[in-house]
């Protein structure tokens, strides 16, 4: 059976990425259908790290709360030589909040929870998503895609996103290759185990045994459950994911005994790979997540970087299915998103390597995607004089702070735009509907202007007053005057 003009996108692919962009085109008033071919949701703890900018993103779409009760801090590690403790450190840098970064640390969560916070904040906001419906192919025209499932129905969308995983179903139909390499080719093993009360020293830290055929880390995953979260390295070796291959490793290669490891929710094999789309848009068809981008798991930015590609996208697509915004809007997509793609992937490789040489460099602010930005892009314009080398500038993260009884990310919240006056700048008597002004009487991370704070927390325009350019960035955008600017 075929049907028409059912949604506005279709996004395939449940994970953390197409949740987010459901999510987010939800509470636009975008109609978003989101597919997913197996059952149910991922079951593991795969990606288990939240950098603070994803962080930042879930407190936008008001689930951040519960992820934070849910998680907790990464642990020190703890190497191990038998029953003999061999010294500990940090992996994470460990930093205090400020004014400008409320969440400075990576939050350890399993994949699989993080999910299940996106999945139940979607249904609240009345969406859902379509599980056991894998998409098996695509047309587009001019006007729109048509999604072909694997129940026999056709679905008609305006747009459509990959968000399927490394093994996309959507890029392979698209013809996009990937360029990349194999970061490590010995295999690995990456499971959820639950161990029994007490046959782990403790759960209070990242425990490591190292050995010639391959070393085995147990992380203690957050919920006091006893699951901890496995990872090991072969050399040359057929990886075991059965339940029985699981134990029998544990026990091979730690003290633990196999009867001691009371269940493996789930377990996977990989070879660690990088490799980037050679596009990341088609016509109406946009590639996001794993789908164009593959990633070691070193620093844990595969998960985060997906979660960012959906924030990107989300409110550029609103703007021009909601909002009149031209199509060309959507051109900056894979403009900003695919160069920083290309950093990560670099990023991931160069830990994971040097993990592997035995260096193990700690994970610092290079991995918290705080510094990520966007000066390059078409849609950062600023007309300001250059000012100090600190000084935000438009397509920087727009730095948090106090406003009023509360803070600047309060404002920012929310699908709209945000015009922030500081000092003696003043905002124009008009403005969009979608435009929300603020003013600060003085805030160093900005200094004196006018800032033009895109949906996704971004300093889009910078000027030291309201002038043409604003206006002609406001219709590049899609926001329409109130009226006429003298």
């Amino acid at each position: 059976m075929t049907a028409h003009g059912d949604t506005d996108v279709v996004i395939t692919g449940a994970g953390p990425t197409g949740l987010v962009l459901a999510l987010d085109l939800a509470r636009r008033g975008v109609r978003a259908l989101l597919l997913e071919r197996a059952d149910g949701l991922f079951p593991g703890s795969r990606g288990k790290g939240l950098q603070p900018r994803s962080q930042e993103v879930l407190d936008d779409l008001g689930v951040l709360p519960e992820v934070l009760a849910a998680g907790g801090p990464y642990p020190r590690m703890l190497a191990w030589e038998g029953t003999e403790r061999r010294g500990e450190w940090d992996m994470i840098e460990r930093s205090e909040p400020t004014e400008r970064v409320p969440y400075a640390n990576t939050l350890l969560i399993p994949q699989s929870r993080t999910q299940e916070l996106l999945y139940a904040r979607l249904t609240a906001r009345g969406g859902g998503v379509r599980f056991g419906a894998a998409l098996t192919g695509l047309r587009q025209d001019d006007t729109g895609v048509e999604a072909l499932l694997s129940t026999g129905e056709t679905i008609r969308a305006a747009f459509l996103v990959g968000a399927d995983g490394g093994r996309s179903t959507v890029r392979r139909a698209l013809g996009v290759g990937m360029t990349g390499e194999t970061v490590d080719p010995r295999p690995m093993l990456v499971a959820d185990v639950r161990i029994s009360p007490g046959a782990v020293a403790d759960r209070d830290h990242w425990h490591v045994w190292r050995a010639a055929d391959g070393g085995v880390a147990l992380c203690p995953l957050p919920g006091g459950d006893g699951l901890f979260q496995l990872a090991a390295t072969f050399e040359d070796a057929d990886v075991d994911t059965t339940p029985e291959g699981v134990r029998a490793l544990l026990a091979a290669r730690t003290p633990l005994a196999a009867e001691e490891i009371t269940e493996v929710p789930w377990a996977s094999d990989y070879r660690a790979r990088a490799a980037l789309a050679d596009r990341f848009r088609e016509g109406r068809v946009f590639l996001a997540g794993d789908a164009a981008h593959v990633h070691s798991p070193a620093g844990g930015q595969g998960l985060n970087t997906g979660v960012q590609d959906a924030y990107n996208l989300g409110w550029k697509l609103a703007q021009v299915l909601r909002h009149g915004a031209p199509a060309a809007l959507l051109d900056s997509y894979e403009a900003e998103r695919r160069p920083v793609a290309a950093d990560v992937l670099g990023l991931s490789t160069r830990l994971h390597r040097a993990t592997a040489d035995g260096d193990a460099p700690q994970r610092g602010r290079d991995v918290q995607q705080l510094g990520v930005g966007y000066r390059d892009s078409a849609l950062a314009v600023d007309t300001r004089a250059q000012g100090p080398g600190d000084a935000v500038r438009a397509g920087d993260r727009a730095p948090d702070g106090p406003h009023g009884d509360g803070r600047l990310f309060d404002l920012f919240r929310g699908p709209h735009f945000t015009l922030l006056a500081v000092g003696p700048a003043e905002p124009p008597a008009l403005l969009p509907e979608q435009v929300r002004a603020a003013r600060l009487t003085n805030y160093e991370p900005y200094g004196p202007g006018l800032f033009l704070i895109r949906p996704d927390g971004y300093v889009g325009w910078a000027g030291a007053r309201a002038d043409a350019s604003l206006d002609a960035y406001l219709a590049a955008v899609g926001l329409t005057l109130a009226g006429v600017r003298a």
